[in-house]
């Protein structure tokens, strides 16, 4: 189980706290949800729970472990906003041996299974594969490295509605193996396999119920 306790972010060029006492707690294969508009600090908590930042207060625990940020950057895999705009590899095989040169065919084989592109030849280049599909490499490339728990930053961004789905479908296949942690400005399709939902605006988390996603006061 993930747990935050009072999670503070206070860089000492802002006059307020960009989040301010974040409790979380998410156990393992639920998939949550943070649902906040643009500058609400969804992407700051994912980058701090990546180990991208350091975070100036609270605590973060996985189980009964306190959590640094090496720990977190070990324990976690993050994939970002349009994350096509980052592939480096010429090949799909070369994307997700980045970092991980050991990695044997049946490793790499594996991953795509789990993200259903294992019907592609390894040498495909990642640029040549539809948006839906360069998601799904993106989810492939964190996999491989078996993270704790997986976070998604905006994961339906900038797909068709067809494409969102069929993302949807995969997450919530993906949940029965990880533990997710999805943040968004538009729930959608994604309310309906999340477990916990929480609300952020001017860095403050609140729970909501799942059911008042239909009130337009959410």
């Amino acid at each position: 189980m993930l747990s935050l306790k009072n999670l503070v972010y206070h860089p000492t060029a802002t006059p307020i706290p960009i989040l301010k006492k974040i409790n979380l707690e998410l156990a393992s294969q639920e998939l949550g949800l943070i649902i906040g508009p643009s500058g609400s600090g969804k992407t700051t908590l994912l980058e701090i729970l990546a180990g991208l930042a350091e975070r100036t207060g609270g605590d973060i625990y996985w189980r009964t472990q306190e959590l640094t940020a090496l720990h977190l950057q070990q324990l976690a895999g993050i994939v970002f906003q349009f994350p096509e705009r980052h592939f480096c590899g010429s090949t799909i095989l070369e994307e997700l041996r980045l970092g991980h040169p050991e990695l044997g065919t049946e490793r790499v084989k594996e991953a795509l299974s789990e993200v259903g592109l294992d019907h592609l030849s390894f040498q495909t280049s990642p640029h040549d594969l539809s948006g839906g599909q360069q998601r799904r490499l993106a989810l492939a490339v964190q996999l491989i490295r078996q993270p704790n728990i997986l976070m998604l930053d905006e994961p339906t961004a900038g797909l068709d509605w067809s494409m969102r789905i069929q993302l949807t479908k995969l997450l919530a296949k993906l949940k029965e193996h990880w533990t997710l942690l999805v943040v968004t400005h538009d729930a959608g399709e994604l309310a309906k396999i999340a477990d916990r939902i929480w609300k952020i605006n001017h860095g403050e988390l609140k729970s909501i119920d799942p059911g008042s996603l239909n009130n337009p006061q959410i």
